[in-house]
């Protein structure tokens, strides 16, 4: 007897012959002809396609931060329109329902790059993190153009707490960097997030790959010397309650502001001076009196007008959709670093600022291109395509890699509701809890930090026996476990739902079969049986995996 389920409905449709795909953006075009020829250079098959289910995993986890829930899914696999790829996207661009997620999952991306997983959660950090993921998420809610978020994090001025007068999330982005030894780190930064020039390689010598001097790195640095992060305290006591980013006069290191100069020291000793002067040597003026001259507000004019601001964006962005930037590292677009796509970086950063740096736009021309519709196989023809081992990407199929631990843990509670019960200040909480297990700061003077999420023991335990877990699986009335029960008609129904719900496929004849064996080895006991199920699905490498 023929189950007219969700898994029924949605292997039905993908069977069904698609129809043309609609024209593309011309983007969508440029990117497929330059790409394509590469291929053929190489002589490279690429990947087929990948199904509907797997793309539309793919793209929620990449858009919105999550997989998809059952009931997504099949509206999409059974949708058979031509367009219907374009109109998901869309979807997850500008419908309101997925608003609040979309601004959320960047916010967090972004959270991330600027101050860490780990940032403003020591103890007397200059660094509010609730004020930074505040700034952000207005900020994507709003599609606020990228070089204008950029120009306010590196421009911010006012105070780093939510609440308190004068507040200002962007300047969380360098609270905690500008007093650190003469604004090294916010020098470092800045240059390489959001240009991709790795300056602080200049700090204590010349580049060892290229002509740049320690002159570049210090003229940058010129640009902060008018900048403080000062500290407030709470009443009473030594702990800082928040920071309030300034800017105030700087009289140089010879002590004359009309002439703010400062002084570094080349290695053979001989000392040099240097003012505000960008990568493009243009300099501006060298008075410190901000009256005459806001410094960090002209290198933020000077950053809008760079083809390097450009260039990072796009870089960035295409390396979370594909898995692989441009170069390596993402943040490195140095003269000595070739890109393995010059034409295409090239073209992209050009046709970004046309649109007004407008991240949505970028998002789509991305996500609907073939490079992204590819399927993870590895074939005959494209197997030499393999960057993990040192080569060049291709983007001749899809690379897989790891959920980021944010996406695991939106991914558990988007599949089962296994989340802390309370507030959403509460469930936040939980959350920061869950992430913070899996990193580990180096302390280096970039402020460094890794995350143990990639296999090892820590995730491993906390992935087996860990709360959110124990949640997931749990047989509570209301819970994931019981819903399915009370809204699957078979065992094998119910399976089945396990697999849509977790890896957005069917269960194969084989996992079918080990199902059945699991409930007979329980006695019958079916709630059992779905909870070794669950658990197995979401620990499987499958679920983990982006792919």
């Amino acid at each position: 007897m023929r189950l007219f389920t969700a898994c029924s409905i949605i292997v039905a449709c993908c069977s069904l012959a698609r129809t043309a795909p609609p024209d593309n953006p011309i983007q969508v075009s440029e990117i497929n002809a330059i790409i394509e020829q590469q291929w053929r250079d190489y002589e490279i098959r690429p990947a087929p396609e990948a199904d509907d289910s797997t793309w539309c995993r793919r793209v929620y986890l990449d858009v919105i931060g999550r997989i998809p829930s059952l009931d997504e899914l099949t509206e999409f696999v059974r949708d058979r329109s031509a367009d219907k790829r374009q109109r998901l996207i869309d979807r997850l661009l500008d419908d309101d329902r997925y608003a609040e997620e979309y601004a959320g999952h960047w916010a967090t991306v972004w959270s991330n790059i600027l101050i860490g997983r780990s940032g403003g959660q020591q103890r007397n950090s200059l660094t509010d993190h609730d004020g930074m993921m505040k700034y952000l998420r207005d900020s994507f809610a709003a599609n606020k153009p990228y070089n204008q978020m950029v120009y306010e994090l590196v421009t911010a001025e006012g105070t780093t707490k939510p609440g308190t007068e004068g507040f200002n999330g962007a300047t969380n982005f360098l609270a905690d960097k500008v007093n650190s030894e003469d604004g090294v780190l916010a020098t470092s930064s800045t240059s390489r997030i959001f240009l991709g020039l790795q300056v602080q390689c200049t700090q204590c010598h010349n580049h060892p790959f290229n002509q740049w001097k320690q002159q570049r790195f210090w003229d940058f640095n010129a640009f902060f010397r008018q900048t403080r992060a000062l500290r407030r305290y709470v009443s009473g006591t030594r702990d800082i309650a928040f920071a309030e980013l300034v800017n105030e006069d700087f009289a140089g290191q010879a002590r004359d502001p009309s002439d703010a100069m400062i002084f570094y020291e080349l290695r053979n000793g001989l000392v040099k001076s240097a003012y505000p002067v960008f990568i493009d040597d243009t300099a501006i003026g060298v008075s410190g009196y901000v009256s005459d001259v806001n410094r960090r507000e002209e290198l933020g004019r000077l950053m809008m007008d760079s083809p390097y601001l450009d260039k990072m964006m796009v870089n960035r962005f295409w390396a979370h959709f594909l898995g692989h930037a441009f170069t390596k590292p993402v943040d490195d677009l140095g003269p000595h670093n070739v890109p393995s796509h010059p034409v295409l970086l090239d073209y992209l950063a050009g046709e970004v600022r046309k649109h007004s740096h407008d991240v949505k736009q970028l998002i789509r021309w991305i996500v609907l291109s073939r490079p992204y519709q590819l399927s993870a196989r590895h074939t005959a023809s494209n197997e030499v395509d393999d960057p993990s081992i040192g080569e060049t990407p291709k983007f001749s199929h899809f690379y897989l890699r790891q959920m980021t631990a944010e996406q695991l843990y939106q991914s558990l509670v988007a599949a089962s509701g296994a989340t802390a019960a309370g507030s959403y200040e509460r469930q936040e909480q939980e959350r920061r809890k869950w992430l913070q297990q899996f990193v580990v700061a180096f302390g280096t003077d970039e402020g460094d930090e890794a995350t143990t999420f990639n296999g090892s023991i820590p995730q491993a335990l906390m992935l087996f026996n860990g709360d959110l877990t124990k949640e997931a699986i749990s047989d509570r009335d209301g819970g994931f476990i019981k819903r399915v029960i009370a809204d699957r008609k078979s065992s094998r129904d119910r399976v089945s739902h396990l697999f849509l719900a977790g890896l957005s496929r069917t269960p194969s004849r084989d996992e079918l079969n080990i199902a059945a064996q699991l409930l007979a080895a329980r006695g019958g006991d079916e709630v059992s049986m779905l909870q070794d199920m669950w658990w197995a699905i979401i620990n499987s490498n499958e679920f983990i995996l982006q792919h």
